[in-house]
C-alpha cells in the first residue's frame, strides 16, 4: 500500500511538471505572438486613431493602422513585407508615426526626424513619407522641411504625436498586450477591435489570418504559386498546333528566271516519264538435278 502511495505522488508530480512545462510552452511560443481583442476603451482608441494625422496611398478598404517610429527596423521590416500582402485583402493600410521622446537624458529622435513627423502630420504627405522612409535615416537631413525646434507651432505638432501615443497605450494597458513596434490596429470580420504587438515577425501571420490576408503576393503575370508564367499555345494547347512558320524565298537556280516580287510561286516542274514501259523480265526457267529443283 505503501508503495502505491509512493508510485501516486510520483505520476501526480510528473503531470504536474509536464503540465506547467506545456502551459509553459503554450505561452512562449505561441499565445505571446497572438493579438488582443480590445473589449475596454474602444470609442476611446477609434477617436484617438481617427483624429490622428496617418498617412495612405489609399485604398479606401476597411483601414488598418500601423503605428511606430522611423528607426524601428521591426517597422520597416513590416511595412515592407506585410503592407503590400494587406493591400491585397482588400484593407487601406494607414500609418501613424511619431517621434520619440527623450528618456533618461537621451534623446531619442534627431532634429530631421522631428521636423520630418511634424510636416507629415501638418500636410500628411505620403509622397515625403516614401521619399523620408527610402533615404537611410543617418543621411535624412529634411531639406526643404521647416524646422520643428524653435518653433512653436511644430514642436506643439510633435507633442501632439507623443501625447496621442501615451493616451493610446494608456487606453490599452488593460488588455493584456505588451506594447512593442509596430502597432496594429484593425477591426475583424465581425467588427471586432483587434491589436497586436508586431514587434516579433512570428506575429505577423496571425494578423494575416486574421485578415484574410495572403502569404505572399506574386506579379500578375507569375503563376499561381508564384513561379514564371505557363506558356500558352495557340490552338488546342499542344506545341504541334503552332501555325507554320513563314519560310523564306528559295533562290533560284542558275539559268532560271527570277520571280517578280509578291508574284505566286511557279508550281514545281513534273518528274518525266519514260517514252515506252520496259520490257517485262522473263522467268526464269526450272533446273532440275538429282533430288532439288532450283530456280
Amino acid at each position: 500500500m505503501r508503495r502505491f502511495f509512493v508510485w501516486s505522488a510520483l505520476a501526480a508530480l510528473i503531470g504536474l511538471i509536464l503540465a506547467i512545462g506545456g502551459f509553459w510552452a503554450y505561452q512562449h511560443f505561441y499565445a505571446r505572438f497572438q493579438p488582443v481583442t480590445v473589449t475596454r476603451n474602444q470609442a476611446v482608441i477609434q477617436d484617438l486613431l481617427d483624429e490622428a494625422s496617418w498617412l495612405s496611398s489609399g485604398g479606401g478598404g476597411e483601414p488598418l493602422y500601423i503605428i511606430g517610429y522611423r528607426d524601428s527596423t521591426a517597422m520597416q521590416r513590416y511595412e515592407q513585407d506585410e503592407a503590400p500582402k494587406l493591400r491585397a485583402a482588400g484593407l487601406e493600410v494607414r500609418i501613424i508615426v511619431f517621434a520619440r521622446p527623450d528618456r533618461e537624458g537621451l534623446t531619442q529622435s534627431t532634429a530631421a526626424e522631428r521636423a520630418t513627423v511634424a510636416e507629415l502630420w501638418l500636410t500628411r504627405d505620403w509622397t515625403l513619407y516614401q521619399r523620408w522612409t527610402a533615404t537611410p535615416s543617418n543621411t535624412w537631413t529634411a531639406a526643404g522641411i521647416p524646422a520643428a525646434d524653435g518653433s512653436l507651432a511644430r514642436g506643439a505638432v510633435v507633442e501632439a504625436g507623443r501625447d496621442f501615443i501615451e493616451q493610446l497605450t494608456g487606453a490599452l494597458s488593460g488588455e493584456g498586450l505588451r506594447i512593442g513596434y509596430p502597432l496594429v490596429i484593425w477591426r475583424d470580420r465581425e467588427g471586432y477591435m483587434k491589436a497586436c504587438a508586431c514587434s516579433d515577425s512570428r506575429s505577423w501571420a496571425f494578423v494575416r489570418d486574421d485578415t484574410g490576408a495572403p502569404d505572399r503576393v506574386g506579379s500578375p503575370t507569375a503563376g499561381s504559386d508564384g513561379g514564371p508564367p505557363p506558356v500558352a499555345y495557340p490552338g488546342d494547347g499542344s506545341p504541334e498546333s503552332l501555325p507554320y512558320p513563314t519560310l523564306p524565298p528559295i533562290a533560284p537556280a542558275d539559268g532560271e528566271p527570277v520571280p517578280a516580287p509578291g508574284a505566286a510561286p511557279a508550281p514545281a516542274p513534273a518528274p518525266a516519264r519514260p517514252a515506252t514501259p520496259p520490257a517485262p523480265r522473263k522467268a526464269p526457267e526450272p533446273k532440275k538435278q538429282d533430288d532439288t529443283t532450283f530456280f
